[in-house]
C-alpha cells in the first residue's frame, strides 16, 4: 500500500511520541508498504519551527533517510489540483496533502477528522 503521512503522523514518528499507536507504527514499520513524506510537510514543518511553534529534529531530512521514507515533490498537477477540492478545509498544507494523494493514488495516514471530508482513502491514526 501506499500511505502518505500526514505531517503530525510524520513529526510523532519522528519524535517517538505516545500519540502514535503502536498499531499506526506497525503499520508504517510493514515493509510491504510504501511510505511517503511529501515535501510540503518538510516545508511546514521549517516555517513552524523557525516560529517557535513545534519542534523536530535538527537532522529533519536525515531522519526520514533512516526512516526508509520516500520524498514525495510537490508538482504542478499537485498544485492545481487544490483548485478541485472542496473547501472543507482551509489549511494550505493539508489541502496539498489531499491533492498530492488523490493524484498518487496513496492513502492518507492522518488524525485530522476535517480531512475525513474528502473522497480519498485514509487510514485514521
Amino acid at each position: 500500500m501506499k500511505i502518505l503521512l500526514d505531517t503530525h503522523i510524520l513529526l510523532w514518528w519522528l519524535m517517538n511520541d505516545p500519540s502514535l499507536a503502536t498499531g499506526t507504527r506497525l503499520l508504517i514499520e510493514n515493509p510491504k508498504n510504501t511510505i511517503f513524506v511529501s515535501a510540503i510537510s518538510a516545508w511546514e514543518i521549517a516555517i513552524k519551527r523557525a516560529i517557535g511553534k513545534l519542534q523536530a529534529p535538527d537532522d529533519f531530512d536525515k531522519a526520514i533517510e533512516r526512516s526508509h521514507f520516500h520524498s514525495l515533490p510537490i508538482t504542478i498537477p499537485h498544485a492545481m489540483g487544490i483548485m478541485f477540492l472542496p473547501p472543507h478545509h482551509h489549511d494550505p498544507f493539508d489541502r496539498m496533502l489531499i491533492s498530492q494523494s488523490k493524484i498518487e493514488g496513496c492513502t492518507l495516514l492522518t488524525r485530522d477528522g476535517r480531512i475525513g471530508k474528502y473522497d480519498l482513502p485514509i487510514i485514521w491514526a
